[in-house]
């Protein structure tokens, strides 16, 4: 670790976000302080453990940037992580999107399932998040069925089957009166809100004709509907208003890890929660924010009260979000902040042990390739895999990983041009596409290039990567016939010693699974789907115009398929059409 005392003795005591940064000059953490000289001392004083020391090793220079407040130094430094993205600074489990229950501002309202909520606009009634979508699904599809609401996502000129099964009230070809729709949109609202009585009502009245008429398989179901129902709500309550609508959050720090529970309670329901457990760095009350504002930038709707432990700063969160940000003292909310940290010491008692040994596993694992390529620095990894069609319409995969963990957000697609006829000339073009662009964006490299192949595959990489003036460390993978693992090669095709059954050769073995996985699923999902919008997503030269135009023009891939090289060429170019002529012949 470099001596940063002279550097350390200039830093001001004022607010503001500092910036630390590798030996290449890559942004690595970034952080903010009320005082900027305590808090980058407190890095390089004492002992750190965890994922602070791996942090600190890492660190060969600083940079901050003063503020006038707190406030614009916590505004500055989520701007810098957002920009910057940088690998020590929290990340939230990949690809979690929770589920709200949506009922439709629209003439004939629709109630469904959404995921999406960023973009929505204009909602009548929007309830969740609910993090069991099964759960959430249930409830939508027994409100459904319940009620007759509009099921079209546009609206026919003829009866559908919803109407004949008393599911839907025909909107597409009768008249029906705005106050049915309000009693329907009434029901199911309070019913949303925790009040079941005109649910259960209504199915006990269902279940009653169903036993009149002898259809007692009806009726069983409408049974279960009503335990279902009463095991829902019982579990959900809590001992508060009605009217109550906030989110709660606490955490628990043990060993280095931080574990962290967010409850979304909406009109006295919990309907849901969020965990995290986090490898902690020197300042958990910062961490917690950053999580805290992360958190609600990736659902994109805030609640309109946050519940947070004394120490966390309310005022400068409430400042922030522009929400109300409360620490409650006494009572039952005090009792429920309290649940939710007995709720995260759980969660953490029950995973820490694992979550420590994975640590530790991929840490010495790290070491030992560094040893093996003879570097002190290998901690992204980017591996490549391509997959083909009988031989042709190539697509390219890249997947990401950071320390042996993946990251899933960066994962990449490639289109292939329909020229290419193997797997070298595909990888050629997916690798200098990836990092030809990663020049001229600036975009942060890879420090090892894992290639899921042989020795070909790396002297392809090899060509790439020198022909744009970078020097990357390249590896492949070599397959056995069965297509797992069998060794591990370096840049000069020489076999690296690592035993098959090493912790370094089982993760090596993840990462080419996964990256193989990630590139067939390309076709896998257009082949088993046989949605028009993947097919054409696929085929060089059609972009989103022309995507669009064939999407209006033939409307499903069966009338695609049938259609004729002119017909195609109406829309694209001569050239394009031909191309996508011989790939639908392929499907």
């Amino acid at each position: 670790m470099k001596d940063f005392r002279e550097k350390l003795a200039l830093v001001p005591t004022k607010p503001g976000s500092y910036q630390m940064k590798n030996k290449d000059g890559v942004i690595i953490y970034v952080g903010k302080a009320k005082n900027l000289r305590n808090r980058l001392k407190s890095y390089f004083t004492g002992t750190v453990t965890g994922k602070t020391k791996m942090l600190v090793e890492d660190i060969d220079d600083f940079e901050y940037i003063v503020t006038s407040s707190e406030l614009e130094s916590l505004i500055l430094e989520i701007t810098l992580i957002k920009k910057y993205d940088p690998k020590y600074n929290i990340m939230l489990t990949d690809d979690k999107t929770y589920p709200y229950i949506e009922l439709t501002k629209e003439k004939f309202p629709r109630l469904r399932v959404v995921r999406n909520v960023k973009r929505k606009r204009n909602l009548n009634y929007l309830y969740g998040p609910y993090p069991n979508v099964t759960a959430a699904r249930k409830t939508v599809n027994m409100l459904n069925r319940l009620y007759p609401l509009r099921k079209c996502e546009h609206l026919g000129k003829e009866l559908c089957l919803y109407y004949h099964i008393h599911e839907c009230l025909g909107y597409c070809a009768r008249e029906v009166s705005p106050v049915v729709i309000e009693k329907m949109e009434k029901e199911i609202v309070s019913f949303l809100k925790g009040d079941s009585s005109f649910i259960t009502q209504k199915i006990n009245e269902e279940m009653q004709k169903a036993s009149d008429a002898l259809n007692y398989e009806r009726a069983l179901e409408l049974k279960n509907m009503l335990t279902d129902i009463d095991i829902t709500l019982r579990k959900q309550k809590i001992d508060l208003n009605n009217n109550y609508n906030f989110d709660l959050l606490n955490y628990y720090l043990d060993n280095n890890y931080l574990s962290i529970q967010l409850f979304f309670v909406r009109d006295g329901l919990l309907v849901g929660r969020d965990k995290e457990i986090l490898s902690s760095s020197i300042d958990i009350k910062e961490q917690v924010v950053e999580y805290i504002l992360r958190f609600y930038e990736k659902t994109g709707i805030l609640p309109k009260e946050l519940l947070v432990p004394e120490e966390i700063d309310a005022g400068l969160l409430s400042e922030y979000l522009k929400i109300k940000v409360v620490t409650p003292q006494r009572g039952k909310l005090k009792n429920l902040l309290d649940l939710a940290r007995e709720n995260a010491k759980e969660v953490l008692a029950e995973q820490e042990e694992v979550l420590k040994k994975n640590d530790d596993l991929r840490i010495g694992a790290l070491d030992e390739l560094k040893e093996l390529l003879g570097t002190d620095k290998v901690s992204r990894m980017e591996a490549f895999d391509n997959s083909h069609l009988f031989g042709t319409f190539y697509v390219g995969g890249m997947v990401v990983y950071e320390d042996f963990l993946p990251v899933k957000d960066e994962y990449r697609k490639f289109k292939i041009s329909t020229d290419v006829k193997d797997d070298l000339s595909a990888m050629r073009e997916v690798l200098y596409r990836r990092y030809y662009r990663a020049l001229m964006e600036n975009l942060r490299l890879p420090d090892l290039i894992v290639m899921d192949g042989g020795y070909s595959q790396v002297e392809v990489a090899k060509d790439v990567v020198s022909s744009l003036g970078l020097s990357i460390k390249i590896i492949g993978l070599v397959k056995d016939k069965k297509h797992k693992t069998n060794s591990i090669i370096d840049g000069d095709g020489k076999i690296l010693n690592i035993k098959s059954d090493s912790n370094l050769f089982l993760f090596f073995s993840r990462i080419q699974e996964e990256v193989h996985r990630f590139a067939i699923a390309y076709h896998r999902n257009i082949k088993s789907k046989g949605a028009l919008s993947s097919v054409l997503d696929v085929v060089p030269g059609i972009g989103e115009v022309r995507k669009k135009e064939l999407l209006k023009k033939f409307g499903s891939l069966k009338k695609l398929k049938s259609a004729s090289i002119e017909e195609l060429s109406e829309v694209v170019s001569k050239d394009v059409a031909l191309k996508l002529f011989n790939y639908l012949k392929e499907l």
